[in-house]
């Protein structure tokens, strides 16, 4: 059970950086944004490459180089560039697509095997992302949906379950946290090379709020998720563990009520509903024989 509840805390954190997003893009473009939400994320991680300095092979150094590339700016550069083109209800849509995504690539990759309620908890999830996001809405942002926006966003997903992929496999030799330490310094390092070289340096004089904003992106919506997500993902079958990830915009739908003052449809709380419902027939469903011990935590 404390696998799941890391990735459910993992999933509710993961809700908070498009509404701050949004907050923000008055005063940053998409790659400073990036740029100063990974630079907090690293004053996260750092201490703890110096506290471990963990030693992996080559082997292991050239999975943790791909999954840094397409899981942080390959990823993130995509998704909120496309956030930035289109609503936070229509890029919670397209993060929707990813519990799919994960289990067939887990089906393909780790062979592994979904029971049907399983499978059907998976798809009752996805829809009821559909009914949440199709249902009727009204807030105080301004600008719509696009196109380019959408695609966007649905492209970055598969940067997000390569990463999801690599890192489960890495973790078969390392443990959790060495993988997310490893791999979010490489992929910042990668990060800031690419926003210098083709945005020039990030604006400096920024309000108390926004400097906040960008923090919570990177400690809470970044340090804290990867090391919650990447723990959980090292004891649940990929498959399982992406279900989990259709609670992203149940808590984001909260968000944009309580601050954007957004309104909710019956379908929306039914959709809500659908979604908790399947993060309950995953969860005590079960993935570990019934004498099994709790997991423990290795560093």
């Amino acid at each position: 059970m404390l696998a799941y509840a890391a990735l459910i805390a993992a999933s509710i954190l993961w809700s908070i950086p498009f509404l701050l997003a949004k907050l923000s893009e008055p005063w940053l473009g998409t790659g400073h944004m990036m740029l100063y939400r990974f630079a907090f994320a690293a004053a996260g991680f750092i201490p703890l490459l110096v506290r471990y300095r963990w030693k992996i092979g080559r082997r292991e150094w050239r999975l943790v180089g791909l999954a840094a590339l397409i899981g942080v700016p390959i990823q993130f550069l995509l998704q909120f560039a496309g956030v930035a083109r289109t609503t936070v209800a229509h890029a919670s849509l397209m993060v929707g697509t990813a519990p799919v995504l994960v289990a067939l690539a887990a089906y393909f990759v780790f062979h592994e095997r979904l029971g049907r309620a399983a499978w059907g908890a998976l798809i009752a999830s996805t829809i009821g992302v559909a009914l949440i996001m199709v249902g009727p809405m009204r807030g105080t942002s301004t600008g719509g949906a696009t196109l380019a926006g959408d695609l966007l966003v649905f492209v970055s997903m598969f940067g997000g379950v390569g990463w999801i992929m690599i890192n489960k496999t890495l973790m078969k030799t390392v443990s959790p946290i060495a993988v997310s330490t490893l791999v979010t310094l490489s992929g910042t390092a990668m990060l800031t090379a690419w926003v210098l070289a083709t945005d020039g340096p990030p604006p400096t004089s920024l309000p108390t709020g926004i400097w906040a904003a960008l923090a919570g992106m990177g400690l809470a919506g970044t340090f804290c998720t990867t090391l919650l997500w990447n723990w959980g993902l090292s004891h649940v079958e990929a498959g399982r563990a992406g279900v989990f990830i259709n609670l992203e915009p149940v808590f984001g739908t909260m968000l944009g009520v309580g601050i954007l003052h957004e309104t909710l449809s019956t379908t929306t709380v039914i959709g809500g509903l659908m979604i908790v419902a399947a993060a309950v027939v995953i969860t005590t469903g079960g993935t570990r024989p019934p004498n099994a011990a709790e997991p423990r935590v290795t560093l």
